[in-house]
């Protein structure tokens, strides 16, 4: 890990430009690779648009091509996310009004055109749900979201389904995280647990690090689930939460051994940077690889609308310890860990 050691202390002294933010005044970033291609999704315009670039630093320059609008008036278009399956591009995003909200999936063989009209998931219990991704982790397709348990707004868990196609869930729907940890009820009403990216560690091990806090605070951050070696997705009690934020901008709550941001203030909502959108080309173990997140340049009041994206890196940290008490199981799970550099 020498080199994002160096990365670490490079950063510290950055301004916020060297730290990353780029031009771009978004939120939820969701980019993967193709090739040398780097495609990135957002909502904008009342749908959704795609850029194409050849580096993440590129992205915020590059021309927004619509390749989707809200024709049929269903609300609020949150969050697009970007995968592919079997060659073809998958976005999936929420949209709705208050608790209508639920997720839609558009697909095309081009990732800048030719989409097809959306789809709507039919979720298990089709309840309130957003930040939706797929992802396939040993052999089976899976689907992770942003939900409530019922028709208020309490909290916001993050629940798996299993599905059967990159648009039909199968079976329940399994609570993997609900925002119960004292430094993840910093800023509430609701608590939340939300932004879900996976990714599989050096050890073939499925993390799901998500977005803890209210986003419309400077508590926003980043922190990790991790399955136990062997473990069932599907089953809350195979997953260990790290004890605190791994990316955030307040030292009272992140995890002992990782420190806060010096440049960018509550990043949250990242996307991991992967060939094809697959966790199976997940990193291995070594220096650094790229990231987005979207954050608010520190001097700058905390606010939707002064959100940026920004470019980072991460490094998987072996040797990472979570603990937990009063649940089922071992107390405690050593493994990789994520540390994230400005």
């Amino acid at each position: 890990m020498a080199v994002a050691l160096v990365a670490a202390a490079t950063l510290a002294t950055a301004t916020p430009a060297e730290a990353g933010q780029t031009s771009l005044r978004a939120a939820d970033p969701s980019v993967l690779r193709v090739g040398g291609t780097y495609i990135s999704v957002q909502s904008t315009g009342g749908g959704i648009a795609v850029r194409q670039a050849s580096s993440t630093d590129g992205l915020a320059a590059a021309p927004a091509r619509q390749v989707w609008s809200d024709t049929r008036n269903l609300g609020e278009v949150w969050a697009p996310e970007i995968t592919t399956d079997a060659g073809r591009y998958y976005i999936y995003f929420s949209a709705g009004r208050g608790p209508a909200h639920r997720m839609y999936a558009i697909s095309s063989a081009s990732a800048a055109s030719g989409y097809t009209a959306e789809t709507r998931l039919a979720l298990p219990d089709d309840k309130w749900a957003v930040d939706g991704a797929m992802f396939v982790f040993a052999g089976q397709r899976y689907f992770v979201w942003s939900g409530w348990a019922g028709d208020t707004n309490v909290e916001q868990n993050l629940y798996l389904a299993r599905m059967s196609s990159p648009t039909t869930t199968t079976g329940g729907r399994f609570v993997i995280s609900q925002p119960r940890e004292s430094w993840e009820r910093v800023v509430g009403n609701p608590f939340i647990n939300e932004g879900p990216q996976p990714i599989r560690d050096p050890d073939g091990r499925l993390h799901i690090v998500y977005s803890a806090n209210g986003s419309w605070s400077d508590q926003y951050c980043l922190a990790d689930l991790r399955l136990r070696a062997g473990g069932d997705p599907t089953y809350v009690w195979d997953w260990y939460k790290s004890n605190g934020c791994q990316f955030g901008s307040n030292r009272a709550t992140m995890m002992a051994g990782w420190d806060p941001t010096v440049s960018a203030n509550g990043p949250g909502h990242h996307t991991f940077v992967l060939l094809n959108g697959d966790i199976a080309t997940s990193p291995p173990a070594g220096p650094r690889f790229p990231l987005m997140y979207h954050a608010v340049p520190k001097g700058t009041p905390y606010a939707w609308e002064n959100r940026h994206w920004y470019t980072g890196i991460f490094a998987w940290w072996g040797g990472s310890t979570y603990t937990r008490a009063n649940v089922p199981g071992a107390t405690s799970d050593t493994g990789f860990g994520l540390k994230f550099f400005e």
